[in-house]
């Protein structure tokens, strides 16, 4: 289970690399739908990164708990 642990943190820290290339990418085009679609990258990045710090605190428990 500790290498699902891992490979799921390994997959979210991707994630949030991939959409906040996105994100800083959309903020060098101009208009108000770009200005939109950015915004919603930023937000789409920070729940990621709840996600990625959750999967990670859960990660250590379970191999403190159950070794690893």
């Amino acid at each position: 289970m500790g290498t699902v642990f891992d490979i799921l943190v390994f997959v979210a820290i991707g994630a949030v690399a991939v959409t906040l290339g996105f994100g800083i990418r959309s903020l060098y085009k101009t208009g108000p739908e770009a200005r939109s679609r950015s915004n919603k990258l930023m937000r789409l990045r920070v729940a990621l990164q709840a996600l990625a710090v959750v999967l990670l605190v859960v990660a250590m428990w379970w191999k403190s708990t159950h070794g690893g």
